[in-house]
């Protein structure tokens, strides 16, 4: 029982560094004050796996850091649309892009049929990979072996690279 009340005080002890780090992740005080609540959460749930002798500070905020990125990752993931239509890189495209303009428009269609003309094998995964999923996420998704997801996008864009070497 000591150690857990040793526990919550060092704790309690970290909730203002926390929480001006959180701020610095953030830069939104509300968001901030979240991102402290849901570490002192983790940490009370997890509060078993912490080993008396390791840095207690340094655990804390690794705790954080993870929430945040996780948080972040969860956010862009929800942005990311992916494009099944033969435009597929109009979306989340920049206005200035050079999409409005004849040469433009003509690259985004060659582009396209290329990633069409390959096999679903190559084309899911490097489409999944342009829409910003990591090589784990795809794997998971598609039920593949890591490594046979990561050769499968290395080829297809070198097989990209090598049908629109014109356009370099």
């Amino acid at each position: 029982m000591q150690t857990q009340d040793n526990f919550k005080q060092k704790l309690i002890g970290l909730q203002g560094n926390l929480l001006n780090f959180a701020l610095q992740l953030t830069t939104d005080r509300d968001e901030a004050n979240d991102l402290l609540q849901d570490t002192t959460l983790k940490a009370l749930d997890n509060a078993d796996k912490y080993v008396e002798n390791v840095n207690f500070k340094g655990w804390i905020f690794t705790i954080m850091r993870n929430i945040f990125i996780n948080n972040y990752r969860k956010t862009v993931r929800q942005a990311t649309v992916v494009d099944k239509t033969e435009d597929l890189f109009h979306l989340n495209v920049s206005q200035d892009s050079g999409l409005n303009t004849p040469d433009g428009s003509f690259a985004v269609k060659e582009i396209s049929v290329a990633i069409n003309s390959f096999t679903e094998d190559y084309r899911v995964p490097f489409s999944m990979h342009v829409a910003g999923y990591k090589y784990h996420e795809i794997a998971q998704k598609l039920g593949l072996p890591l490594g046979t997801v990561k050769s499968r996008i290395f080829f297809a864009r070198k097989r990209l690279q090598e049908q629109l070497k014109d356009y370099r």
